[in-house]
């Protein structure tokens, strides 16, 4: 392993390099450095202002190395239910991987979709994008259609307008409108610009608005639109820089480029 000036012009922090890659955050990629599972050229790694060369140097995470990403792609997947939002499952199910078949790169999930919603998902190799994509600094809009049982109250939703408690603390304000209503359910759509852990079901929950099933319908500037359950498409490069615009990275970045 080689030091280098950290102004080098083919130098990149370790940690950002395996985030660009698309396997962790870079806060992740950190701990992965300080549990010594990262080697450059065969030694193993745990100081965190280590510099790489991408195009020189040898990283593994685990024994398996990391490469360069030389093609960005952004991927829209219409995620069905009942399967999970992640690369591998330890528990056998069926995860959104299983339905990205075709592609030439490897990409990863941003964020999570529960086991039981379905909707937009992106994916994507581009691990600087996906990182800001769920960093709660920057708010990135999601816009959810939500079944609740029940017909909610005006009290009901100026509380999930408001925010509700949780164990995090108060949700942030969200915009909620009634879509249509049932006898003993109705649809709620919900945009929200944070996610925590299961957010939708536990405010349904606090409000007393049992949730029986969660669609996403859009991810920041792109929607869904008519993409089938179980079917993936690239997003243009339009949509591409429109993304990236929505969480302040430069717009020279390419769909499939």
């Amino acid at each position: 392993m080689r030091e280098r000036p950290s102004g080098s012009r083919t130098s990149v922090r370790l940690h950002k390099y395996i985030a660009q890659a698309g396997l962790a955050s870079r806060r992740t990629a950190e701990r992965w450095i300080l549990e010594g599972r990262v080697s450059v050229n065969g030694a193993v790694v745990t100081a965190l202002g280590t510099t790489v060369d991408p195009e020189a140097d040898d990283v593994r995470v685990d024994g398996r190395r990391v490469a360069p990403v030389r093609s960005r792609e952004v991927i829209l997947l219409h995620k069905p239910r009942f399967c999970v939002t992640t690369v591998r499952d330890p528990r056998g199910r069926p995860t959104v991987m299983d339905y990205l078949r075709g592609l030439s790169v490897r990409v990863y999930p941003v964020g999570r979709l529960d086991w039981d919603a379905s909707g937009a998902l992106l994916c994507t190799n581009d691990g600087d994008l996906a990182n800001r994509l769920m960093h709660p600094a920057y708010g990135v809009p999601k816009v959810y259609q939500v079944q609740v049982q029940g017909v909610p109250t005006a009290e009901q939703l100026a509380a999930l307008r408001r925010g509700v408690p949780l164990a995090e603390g108060v949700t942030a304000a969200a915009r909620v409108r009634l879509m249509y209503r049932a006898e003993t359910s109705a649809w709620v759509e919900i945009t929200l610009h944070q996610g925590w852990y299961r957010q939708i079901k536990r405010m349904g929950e606090a409000v007393g608005l049992p949730v029986l099933t969660i669609h996403r319908t859009a991810y920041g500037p792109i929607a869904l639109g008519t993409l089938p359950a179980g079917r993936w498409r690239r997003l243009t490069d339009q949509e591409v820089r429109r993304l990236r615009e929505a969480v302040s990275l430069p717009r020279e970045a390419k769909a499939g480029a």
